[in-house]
């Protein structure tokens, strides 16, 4: 099997070359029997996860505008995939970023390569499940390491990780980081949940039943918010809001290509993609610390134009879209996802009240 180039910058045609066989491969992905395992080895094999590694750790020392860049090109392709790839790298920068040169040697370069796959399970200790008042992930100090109980509730690849990137808290409160191969005793993962879109993402509860994690795998903490405590790497910013300006690119690049067999589409066409130039100049100059640029704003507009650019493609499409397998009627599925997938609040409130009263 002949090996991809490596994309060694956003430009390059290996870049292209990569997108298009993400992209025909994106309708076979369907439900949680569909891991997109092939399109994780190819991206594994043109180098995509050192995108987000330092020169010094094995990657590319790609900027922080290079890998939206990059997101974008992929998300455009192939939204399923490109997921499975953020809570991937989500991993692999905490592990990278750890400073724990046991895991670091024993896994960084076999996560970098794709070899091995790695993912998170820390919603719990940010968005999901935070209103109960026990946590739903323990650990005790146990011997020479720490007991896990409870689980860890939206962990996207769940059934097919090989280590787990995830936070429990301890009986004062304390909250630790560890990196949890998923071969140890005690460890049970869901299959993937069936959802109204991305269900091959795997996305699904991880559960713990006493099981001990050696302290040589400690990434972070005890402290009492161990995510924010954690140097180099950030929850939440600019990454949901990629992946939903990259849906909303693929649905205008549908949209003008119908447009241009079709006078009647031509004006909402050049209206739309338009928008869909402008957000993404906006997320790009966000991404350099344009202060000018708020990430909140950029994510409500990233999810408004996710939601009308897939929606105008479904009626340029006509019926044919609304048949199963064909990309829009994915694609509007997909854009539903930006409403719940680690939405803050007052976001979430801003699309109720648009909804019931109308954009103002």
């Amino acid at each position: 099997m002949q090996q991809p180039a490596p994309v060694l910058s956003p430009d390059a045609n290996s870049m292209d070359d990569l997108c298009a066989q993400l992209s025909a491969r994106a309708d076979q992905v369907s439900d949680i029997a569909d891991w997109p395992a092939e399109s994780l080895r190819l991206c594994g094999a043109s180098g995509v996860y050192r995108w987000f590694l330092s020169e010094d750790m094995g990657g590319y020392g790609w900027s922080a505008t290079d890998q939206i860049r990059g997101y974008l090109r992929l998300a455009q392709s192939d939204l399923n995939t490109t997921f499975v790839i953020t809570q991937y790298m989500g991993a692999l920068r905490r592990i990278a970023a750890s400073g724990n040169q046991v895991v670091i040697g024993d896994w960084l370069e076999q996560l970098a390569s794709g070899e091995r796959f790695g993912t998170v399970g820390i919603s719990h200790l940010t968005t999901s499940r935070r209103h109960l008042n026990r946590p739903v992930l323990r650990a005790e100090v146990s011997g020479d390491g720490y007991t896990l109980d409870g689980m860890s509730p939206w962990v996207t690849g769940a059934p097919h990780a090989d280590l787990y990137v995830t936070g429990a808290t301890l009986p004062d409160s304390q909250q630790i980081l560890l990196a949890v191969p998923s071969a140890l005793d005690g460890i049970e993962a869901g299959p993937g949940n069936d959802l109204v879109a991305l269900s091959a993402s795997c996305t699904d509860q991880v559960t713990f039943r006493r099981v001990h994690v050696d302290h040589s795998m400690l990434l972070s903490g005890p402290s009492e918010h161990v995510l924010q405590a954690a140097e180099g790497v950030r929850t939440g910013g600019l990454q949901t809001s990629t992946l939903a300006i990259g849906l909303a690119r693929a649905a205008v690049t549908y949209l003008a290509d119908e447009a241009s067999r079709r006078d009647d589409l031509q004006e909402a066409s050049t209206e739309l993609c338009r928008e869909v130039d402008a957000l993404e100049k906006r997320l790009l100059h966000a991404s350099v610390g344009d202060t000018d640029c708020d990430a909140s704003e950029i994510r409500g507009a990233a999810n408004r134009l996710a939601l009308r650019t897939t929606q105008a493609a479904l009626t340029a499409a006509k019926g044919s879209g609304f048949v199963k397998g064909h990309p829009v009627g994915r694609w509007c599925r997909e854009a539903l996802f930006f409403l719940v997938w680690s939405c803050p609040q007052p976001i979430a409130q801003a699309h109720l009240c648009e909804f019931a009263f109308g954009p103002h």
